[in-house]
Parts: structure tokens; C-alpha cells; sequence
């Protein structure tokens, strides 16, 4: 990849209403500024886009197939619309305040959240009216400064830890969800849980386009091909159409997204679940304690998760500073607040920022205009939502394991190795976001191993105070169900 221009902290200037469009665009977007291009800007929100849309599918899966206390299931055409407009909205506000290349949509560590944790307890309306609340709490700590303070905090070694565990945790969904490694039923008793294929071979017309998927990425990628993550995909899409047409698979062949022609391309939205929420309601039938904390797992999930992948995307966008920062991060923040609580108010569940996004910086997406083809192309999904979803993982997902291997090639040298105190917290938090299948969980982890190897070693007055209270948090979200709150 290109070496990028470093981005200065200032804001965008001022510009003339009679400049050309073109000249508008980049000097607010600061285009040329990061050493990227229109063209570039183009292709990585398409791929961003492309990759992301498997939530327009996924997510709806999840909530609609939950049953509130009331015994009550969402509509899951309605949770498409609802999926499609958030993300595109929020999307489009991140581009255009944040100014930065990273989509989003909704989380699927909170959807889960919501979905097996919030509704058996309340009904959807005051399950997603946590959800708000979550998202107004982390408003609120950007406002003040803290989430600022907090992630200015960590140490260069941990930002880099945690790059490097967002790019093998993407590789090991792209891995999953394509087919190429599976989960080993538990009928098997046995303790090792993932397996190569279904049955421990590969088979299958969806792995071999996957496989070649990977190849064609990485060939493109090697050759230095402009646009080459784009053009992986529209290929393996073409190939597994041809193939579906051909091969006559069985349904569930292809996992959620069959790669087929709809015969009806054009459907019409429905917004029935925007605004469906009660704020309060969730207090009176589970308590105020219980409610606390149910708002609290929310804002920890989305807290973390988006800590972690703004820092990773930036990282791989080069957006950094000398320091390691990401100068105006504060607005990124509060759109990444705003998201969740728009995430709740439509009850697609939180949005959050995506680890996706780096497939669009592999494209050479370094500002927000990225943004705003993604966040275009999930609003132009409300009506086109069956084009949106023919995508198939197996056609996507190389994409993933390709910007997995770049994001750890671009980050591993710059660990200090030979102090261990980062070292081993660093190794704790790469290797945690995969094996738990949870970037917070490898933040978590990662904080509190610091905390106590500096404290340890008689170091502890080198750890900010902020680091110390996250790592405390964090140790009484471990110890919640120990101790009977959770």
C-alpha cells in the first residue's frame, strides 16, 4: 500500500462558493490533504459498503427471532428498513463530521445483547429504549472530555495491540462466515472448537469461491491493482451467480445471502419500528438496580467496540498523529454516541462503528467523503434491499482476511517487544478479540494486565489515572455474574 500523508489537527477551512464542486469536496473533506483521490474515496465506500452488507440480513435474524417478555417477535421486514436507514444516516454523519473512512451500522455484540439479555426481561419498546439511554450516557462522557481522556490514555503499544487484534478477529469472521472454518458441534465432545469446512475437509461449490475469492484479492493486491478489493468481490459475485444458476444448490448453501437474481429487485420500506421506544419502561419491570446495569453492559459493549476499531481503522488509515491520537477524535466520538442512541430510537438495536470499514481503507479511503458513498448506498438498500443482499459471504469475506494481514503487517513491528509489560497485555489483547470473538473482551483483558504488570514491577506511577478506573470498571463487569448482578 501507498504511504499516505499524515492529516493536521486543523478543522477544514472555509471555502469560496465559487470554487468548482471538485475543489469543495477536497477542501473539505481534506482529500488531496491525506494522499487519496476521489476515484479512491469511490471505491473504498463501495467496498466498506459491500462488506457491511451482510447486516442488512444478519441483524434482522437476530432481533426478529427473539421473543419479548409479551412473547411479542419483531417484523423482520420492518427490521431491514430499520437496519438500512440507520446505518445510512449514522454513516453519513460520521463522514460528514468525523471526516473519517469508517462506517456504521448495527453492533452485533449488542444486538445479542439485546436480543438474549434485555427482551426476555421487558418488552422491545423498553428494551430499546436502554439502548437510548446507553447512547445519550456516552454523549454525555464525550462532552465532559473523559472517553477522550480514556482513549488518550493507552499506552502506544496497547493502540497498536489492539489493531492487530481487530485484524486477526476480522479474519477469523471472514474465515467463519465464509464456510472455510466451522464450528464443531458440541455433540462431538470434543475441546477443540473450530474445524476446516463443515466436516473438517473443504467441499463445496461457496468454499471454492471463497478460496478463489482470497487468491484473486491477493494476487490483485500483490500487483498493486487499483481498486483491487472491489473488483475481488464484483468477480466472486458474478462466479457464484453463474454458479447458483448452474448448480442448482441446495438453500442453505450459500449460509443468509443466496447469490440469485431477485425477481423483484425494487421493495418498499416500511418504518414501522422508528420511534417505538419507552425510556423508562424498562425500569418498572426489572428495577432500577437491575435496569443500571443493563444500561451499563450496553454502554460497555458499544464503549469498547468502537474504541477499538476507530483506533484500528485510523491506525491502518494513517490518520494518527506522531502520538498515536486521532486529531479531532472527539466528534467521531460523539457521532458514535449519537449512532446509539438512533440505533435504539429505530430498534435496529445500537449502531456502532464497523471493523468492515477497513476493507474500504484497503481500497485507499482516507476521509469521511468514503462515508457518504457507504452511507448512500444503505439508503438507496431501503429500495433495493434484495440487490443489496446478493452478495454472498463467500464473494465478501477475502476481503477481510486480506485487510487482516495488512493491518497486522502495518502494526507488529511497532510493539516494544522486550518490555514486557506491554508485551504480554499486548499479546493478551490480540490474541483475546479472536478466541473470545470480542474486541471489548481483549481490551478488557488487556487494561487490566497492564494495570497490575506496572504495578508489579514498581512502575505503577506511569499508568494514568483514567487507565487505572477503566481497568477497575472493567474487573466489576468480569466479577458481575460472580457476584450475582448479572
Amino acid at each position: 500500500m501507498p504511504s499516505e500523508a499524515q492529516p493536521t489537527a486543523a478543522s477544514p477551512e472555509p471555502h469560496s462558493p465559487s470554487e468548482p464542486p471538485a475543489g469543495v469536496l477536497d477542501r473539505y473533506f481534506r482529500i488531496s490533504e491525506r494522499g487519496s483521490t476521489l476515484a479512491r474515496e469511490v471505491r473504498g465506500g463501495i467496498a466498506t459498503f459491500f462488506t457491511m452488507a451482510y447486516i442488512l440480513v444478519l441483524n434482522p435474524i437476530i432481533l426478529s427471532n427473539a421473543v419479548d417478555i409479551d412473547k411479542h417477535q419483531l417484523s423482520f421486514s420492518q427490521l431491514v428498513t430499520a437496519t438500512a436507514l440507520t446505518a445510512g444516516l449514522t454513516t453519513l454523519l460520521m463522514g460528514v463530521i468525523g471526516n473519517v473512512p469508517i462506517g456504521l451500522a448495527a453492533g452485533l455484540g449488542v444486538n445479542t445483547i439485546v436480543a438474549l439479555q434485555l427482551a426476555p426481561r421487558m418488552t422491545w419498546p423498553d428494551a430499546m429504549g436502554m439502548v437510548v439511554l446507553a447512547g445519550f450516557c456516552i454523549m454525555l462522557l464525550v462532552a465532559t472530555g473523559l472517553r477522550e481522556r480514556v482513549m488518550n490514555a493507552v499506552p502506544l503499544g496497547l493502540r497498536k495491540a489492539i489493531a492487530i487484534g481487530i485484524g486477526l478477529f476480522i479474519t477469523l469472521v471472514g474465515l467463519v462466515d465464509s464456510g472455510f472454518v466451522s464450528r464443531i458441534p458440541d455433540a462431538e465432545h470434543t475441546t477443540v472448537p473450530l474445524q476446516l469446512g463443515g466436516n473438517g475437509h473443504l467441499h463445496g461449490w461457496p468454499v471454492l469461491v471463497f478460496v478463489l475469492g482470497v487468491l484473486l484479492t491477493l494476487v490483485l493486491v500483490v500487483r498493486k491493482v487499483p481498486g483491487a478489493i472491489l473488483i475481488s468481490i464484483a468477480t466472486m459475485t458474478v462466479l457464484a451467480v453463474v454458479i447458483e444458476k448452474a448448480a442448482n444448490l441446495p438453500a442453505d448453501a450459500w449460509g443468509l445471502t443466496v447469490p440469485k437474481w431477485p425477481g423483484n429487485p425494487v421493495a418498499s420500506p416500511d418504518f414501522g419500528l422508528v420511534g417505538n421506544v419507552s425510556l423508562f419502561g424498562g425500569f418498572h419491570e426489572v428495577g432500577l438496580l437491575t435496569g443500571v446495569l443493563f444500561v451499563f453492559t450496553v454502554l460497555m459493549s458499544c464503549f469498547f467496540d468502537a474504541m477499538g476499531t476507530i483506533l484500528g481503522v485510523a491506525d491502518e488509515a494513517h490518520l494518527l498523529d506522531e502520538n498515536g491520537d486521532l486529531p479531532g477524535i472527539n466528534r467521531v466520538l460523539m457521532v458514535d454516541g449519537v449512532a446509539t442512541a438512533l440505533g435504539g430510537a429505530t430498534s435496529s438495536s445500537a449502531n456502532t462503528c464497523f471493523v468492515e470499514s477497513t476493507a474500504g481503507v484497503g481500497e485507499g479511503a482516507r476521509t469521511g467523503f468514503a462515508g457518504l458513498v457507504t452511507g448512500a448506498l444503505f439508503l438507496v438498500s431501503l429500495l433495493l434491499t434484495p440487490l443489496a443482499t446478493m452478495v454472498p459471504a463467500q464473494a465478501a469475506t477475502p476481503a477481510l482476511v486480506t485487510v487482516g494481514f495488512l493491518i497486522l503487517a502495518n502494526s507488529v513491528r511497532e510493539i516494544d517487544w522486550s518490555d514486557y509489560t506491554i508485551a504480554m497485555p499486548a499479546f493478551l489483547t490480540m490474541v483475546l478479540m479472536p478466541f473470545t470473538y470480542s474486541i471489548t473482551n481483549g481490551i478488557g483483558m488487556g487494561f487490566i494486565t497492564f494495570c497490575v504488570l506496572r504495578l508489579a514491577t514498581g512502575r505503577g506511577r506511569s499508568v494514568p489515572v483514567a487507565l487505572y478506573a477503566v481497568s477497575a470498571v472493567f474487573a466489576f463487569y468480569y466479577l458481575m455474574p460472580a457476584l450475582g448482578l448479572a
